[in-house]
């Protein structure tokens, strides 16, 4: 779930056309797209209007004929528990996009922890992963969301970061490690999106590298 600038919205009814569980206790809904939107922004999700919407990253590219959601599971929560277990013909409550949190042409690096992969993934499928690298990191192997499609399109380019298990493809430790080991990092945007801790965490080491503060952008998940 993301953490964007507050907006008013009026939310519109959306049918589900999917419900994909992708990984334990993640799943990803669909539901046809009525609105354009920058890849990178995101929409409030309700289920009815007696309990307010959360935010969440469009996950999908921005010419598919439908929208994508990812989102974890959170068993204390109203809203996930809920929205996990839609079905095709279910209904939700979803805004128009919004948010600044946008990709574009340009070189740029792109760090994830968990479902803050959402945005990025949005941006490759609209077809901006040229010049890009992107790290992700997670705490088991079978979170790396999207990873064939990714391997297969970025290469080199995907980097992933695995603190809890291990794999001969995969970086041992979090993405401040591998980020820590790097000597020199190059001078173009580096966007960063998941848990406030790691986006406080890597900003700082960002910038004790050299990286101009106006350079970082961030989108923070809770």
């Amino acid at each position: 779930m993301a953490n964007s600038a507050r907006k008013e919205a009026t939310l519109f009814k959306q049918t589900i056309t999917g419900n994909e569980e992708i990984s334990p206790g993640v799943h990803l809904i669909s539901f046809a797209r009525t609105f354009e939107f920058n890849p990178g922004q995101v929409v409030k999700i309700g289920i009815d209007l007696k309990h307010p919407p959360r935010i969440y990253s469009i996950c999908s590219g921005n010419q598919e004929p439908e929208v994508s959601i990812l989102f974890n599971i959170k068993e204390d929560g109203f809203l996930t528990p809920k929205m996990a277990s839609m079905i095709p013909g279910d209904h939700i409550l979803v805004s128009e996009p919004y948010g600044s949190f946008l990709g574009t042409h340009q070189p740029a690096w792109w760090i994830a922890t968990g479902t803050g992969i959402a945005p990025f993934y949005s941006m490759f499928r609209s077809g901006l992963d040229v010049n890009k690298k992107l790290i992700h990191g997670v705490s088991y192997l079978n979170q790396f969301y999207f990873e064939d499609d990714l391997d297969w399109a970025m290469g080199e380019n995907y980097i992933r970061c695995c603190s809890r298990e291990s794999s001969c493809d995969v970086v041992h430790g979090r993405v401040s490690d591998y980020l820590s080991g790097l000597s020199d990092l190059p001078d173009v945007k580096y966007y960063l999106c998941g848990k406030a801790l790691m986006v406080v965490e890597v900003r700082d080491l960002l910038i004790e590298k050299g990286v101009p503060y106006e350079n970082i952008l961030a989108e923070i998940y809770f």
